[in-house]
């Protein structure tokens, strides 16, 4: 197991570039278990990757915390130089790895703020405290949050619920209180994405977006939030795929000197780590590659190169930059200073800063091993959690009664983004289980692909319309989706909708709103997760169902 950071004279130029590197795996274990085998290795040519060409971290996806736990083991294990382990758990760590905590994604926050600032506050800084809590007792050491946009287009398919909000007041307060949580431990926290993705209507997963606006109001809206998460003491700030043209017209933002040195570096003052966003993301991939987009980014002032597609052509092609005189040799070794610095906080944390990097003698990286049932999804966490559900809720149910003395058979008409992706949805999920226990047994799932259905030719009933949308990186869809505006204009009409419920992204709820009758109840969560459903549903039958919903709060 890797056990100390070595002297940077000792490392060779490969060596240092490839400490830049931080590569995609799957969590987990096996390879028949890879779920992108376009970006996720098998374990041999990952094991190559930490362990000959000595690559500085890795970014997880996919399994079970316990099976993390045992992934992140594995890695390290195989490093000689101690790794840097993320993950987006933007929505704690039960958003990519099951068993943990799962909250709502931060604008369920930036919700309760509007009315209660010091109780959004708490709730940001127990968010940060909790997943790096979790994610410490799993081996991830650099948390990839918190998000700092300002989502103020409700049409942004990329940032949306993920945003802390949409005013920089807002985002900046519960941002440095989700930071001030996450530092109660040793872990690297990350705002993103610089200089703002949060007023785009194209995600930059697929294409490249563009910011049109000037400098004045990139600098009263969009900048605020990272000045404000420089002073907290983030240790990471992540570049955006963005087309800015008042601050370069030339390159994107993660490839232009004029945002990450200029702007981030030298006007915001940042000293810490700067790490481009995903390089497999169309709007890079697309239109520079591998090899030039990772040039561009070092030449631009990032220090990681984050996902790039071909690990092994990115160091090749930054060095060979390096030996033709493109890039300074000096420039990479300020990147691993930089690196070495987080890597002391986040891998070696008992260790104190000493200068000339004397870490060279200790004897063991200290890892997490005890129980993971008395650190992950904790009682008193997923009462906070289940807390925030209902602090950001919305209800509105003008007759307590008029549900609950249904008569007949009625619908459960059920909206997804994607069935194949619905880990949430399932025979016992509460979505599926509490609305039949009050008489609408009837349940229907239908997601953007199901085939038309010709929806005159359907006999009337009473209905209940459950919605799951939010915005998707890599779909493109910010709201509503086809289906749901089909099924809740044929129910309206119809005289069929007893109720609505809305999973996600409050702009579906707010389109929906003003053409709602008076007498029609309807609850907006921001969570999608099994708590939310049944959080949402107790809230919306105003009785408690058959369904021990404390199983899933």
């Amino acid at each position: 197991m890797a056990s100390f950071l070595p002297n940077l004279d000792t490392l060779t130029l490969p060596q240092q570039v490839a400490q830049m590197v931080v590569v995609r795996a799957s969590g987990f274990l096996f390879d028949h278990q890879i779920q992108y085998p376009i970006w996720e290795p098998p374990a041999a040519t990952l094991e190559h990757w930490v362990k000959d060409l000595g690559v500085g971290g890795v970014i997880l996806l996919g399994a079970s915390a316990g099976e993390i736990a045992l992934r992140t083991q594995q890695l390290q294990n195989w490093a000689s130089t101690p790794l840097l382990i993320c993950a987006d758990v933007e929505e704690g760590v039960g958003q990519r790895f099951s068993g943990a905590t799962w909250f709502p994604p931060p604008m369920s926050i930036a919700e309760i703020a509007k009315r209660d600032l010091p109780l959004a506050c708490h709730y940001a800084e127990q968010m940060g405290s909790i997943t790096a809590e979790e994610s410490l007792a799993i081996g991830l050491n650099w948390l990839l949050s918190p998000t700092v946009d300002v989502n103020n287009n409700p049409n942004n398919p990329v940032i949306n619920v993920r945003a802390f909000g949409e005013t920089p007041e807002i985002v900046s307060e519960l941002a440095k209180a989700f930071i001030r949580g996450a530092h109660q431990h040793p872990i690297l926290t990350t705002a993103k994405h610089f200089p703002g993705h949060g007023d785009t209507a194209v995600d930059s997963h697929l294409e490249l977006p563009l910011i049109p606006h000037d400098r004045a109001r990139l600098e009263a809206i969009e900048f605020p939030p990272f000045r404000n998460a420089v002073s907290a003491g983030v240790d990471v700030v992540m570049s955006a795929h963005l087309q800015v043209p008042a601050l370069d017209p030339n390159y994107p933002a993660t490839l232009s000197p004029k945002v990450l040195t200029d702007e981030l570096r030298q006007n915001l003052g940042f000293e810490g780590v700067i790490v481009t966003d995903a390089l497999v993301m169309g709007a890079i991939a697309n239109r520079y590659g591998t090899a030039e987009a990772c040039v561009l980014a070092v030449e631009a002032g990032a220090d990681i190169m984050l996902m790039p597609l071909e690990p092994e052509k990115a160091i090749d092609a930054v060095c060979e930059a390096v030996e033709a005189g493109r890039i300074d040799r000096d420039r990479i070794r300020a990147s691993v200073e930089r690196i070495w610095r987080a890597k002391q906080k986040a891998c070696i944390p008992e260790i104190p800063s000493e200068e000339g990097h004397a870490w060279e003698n200790l004897a063991s990286l200290p890892l997490e091993t005890n129980d993971l049932t008395q650190k992950i999804a904790q009682p008193e966490m997923l009462a906070t959690n289940a807390q925030l559900l209902r602090d950001s809720m919305r209800v509105y149910q003008p007759n307590p009664s008029r549900l609950v003395t249904l008569s007949g058979v009625g619908q459960n008409i059920v909206v997804v983004d994607s069935i194949l992706d619905c880990e949430f949805l399932g025979r016992t999920a509460p979505a599926i289980a509490v609305p039949s226990q009050f008489g609408f047994t009837q349940t229907q799932i239908i997601d953007r692909h199901t085939p038309y259905i010709d929806l005159s030719t359907r006999d009337a009933s009473p209905s209940v319309l459950q919605l799951f949308i939010r915005g998707n990186p890599f779909r493109g869809i910010a709201g509503l989706t086809q289906a749901a505006q089909d099924w809740f204009t044929y129910l309206l009409n119809t005289d069929q909708l007893y109720a609505i419920v809305v999973y996600g992204s409050p702009y579906v709820l707010d389109r929906f709103i003003p053409q709602l009758p008076s007498d029609v109840p309807y609850v907006f969560s921001y969570g999608q997760m099994q708590s939310a459903q049944a959080i949402s549903l107790e809230a919306l039958f105003g009785s408690p169902s058959k369904v021990a919903i404390g199983q899933f709060i």
